[in-house]
């Protein structure tokens, strides 16, 4: 479950630099004004989704949240406006690929929220309770040497997985490889 979770979340991360670069191309397709200004919000919206990758305080991802929820307002704005202006196979484009980066960040969050539930912790918690207790029972004099390994192998275990589903907190993040890219592609035109 962890990993299949902790996939998922680098595959949001992947669609969300797919969805922004997109809709930063395609807003070539706004008038001059709207465009440079979609732009420059994509580029600011692009620095918040980082941020919310790279962030592990409370109170900085609050201050995240709102600065994208703001951000979203004000990208959909820029579009709604040469899109009702002009309703066009090429504006329904473009407000389909700002619906597109509106919609992966949803994505991304839910995947995020998405963790082991606590009582499959503790299902997991009590089967290597009684497992350890089992072994205990059955091993004989010379077979003492297992007590101290099984332990340690199951608690490595546990931190494995624990470690994954903790996207925020744990030792094995999820790095925003793509969106740093195309950070990166962004600031250099």
């Amino acid at each position: 479950m962890a990993i299949s979770r902790y996939d998922q979340r680098k595959n949001y991360e992947e669609a969300e630099a797919n969805a922004i670069g997109t809709e930063y191309v395609r807003a070539d397709l706004l008038p001059a004004q709207n465009a440079a200004k979609v732009r420059d919000l994509l580029k600011q919206y692009t620095d918040q989704r980082i941020l919310f990758y790279k962030s592990r305080r409370e109170a900085d991802l609050a201050r995240i949240n709102t600065d994208t929820v703001r951000l979203q307002n004000e990208l959909w704005a820029e579009i709604a406006g040469p899109a009702s202006a002009q309703p066009n196979p090429v504006t329904a484009m473009v407000a389909s690929g700002m619906n597109d980066v509106l919609n992966s960040q949803g994505y991304t969050q839910a995947a995020w929220w998405n963790r082991i539930p606590t009582a499959a912790w503790v299902l997991m918690l009590l089967i290597a309770f009684c497992c350890n207790l089992l072994i205990a029972y059955g091993a004989h004099e010379n077979d003492r040497k297992i007590f101290l390994i099984l332990p340690i192998a199951v608690s490595i275990a546990f931190f494995l997985i624990a470690d994954i589903d903790s996207p925020r907190h744990g030792a094995i993040p999820v790095r925003p490889q793509n969106l740093t890219a195309l950070y990166q592609s962004l600031h250099t035109q």
